[in-house]
């Protein structure tokens, strides 16, 4: 049998909402994010860190939330693919690109792409083909073969990027 570790009071910005939550210190961010907050779009997948269908932003930097426990997020601000649109419900730039360029096909590694993708047009701007297959290196897509991917990836970089979950 496993020991429990004690549970942890933690206050996390999700989203742009302040929460205080008391968590097992054991718990993981994306599982934090899916149950306690119940934002569905942060996918687990191969629950190591591999895929990057979890990818969320902590901080403005995109991370495996499977990766981290919730308690390490503890005064931070998370964004999840949730947060990326508009407060209205629009989509972001990178979410229109996606849709526009045929970016996907199931869709479960999409919020993963899409967060990394939003950090990764912050900091690069007006990235080359390499520079994107770079940044892009630590989320897997079993369906599409990637060119609709690099094509809205292209798309997106062609308009302003501000904020950190805001393209």
């Amino acid at each position: 049998m496993v020991p429990s570790l004690p549970d942890v009071p933690i206050r996390v910005t999700v989203n742009g909402t302040v929460r205080h939550s008391t968590v097992e210190g054991r718990l993981t961010l994306a599982d934090y994010l899916r149950e306690d907050c119940r934002l569905t779009g942060t996918h687990l997948g191969c629950e190591h860190g591999v895929c990057g269908a979890c990818t969320v932003l902590l901080d403005g930097d995109a991370v495996r939330s499977c990766l981290i426990f919730a308690v390490q997020a503890d005064g931070a601000e998370v964004t999840t693919v949730e947060g990326i649109g508009g407060p209205d419900g629009a989509l972001g730039v990178v979410q229109e690109a996606w849709r526009d360029c045929h970016g996907l096909q199931c869709g479960f590694c999409t919020p993963g792409f899409v967060v990394t993708v939003t950090a990764f047009l912050r900091d690069v701007p007006d990235p080359t083909d390499g520079q994107i297959r770079d940044a892009l290196s630590g989320n897997i897509c079993r369906c599409t073969g990637y060119q609709g991917i690099l094509k809205a990836v292209h798309q997106a970089a062609g308009h302003a990027v501000s904020g950190p979950g805001q393209p």
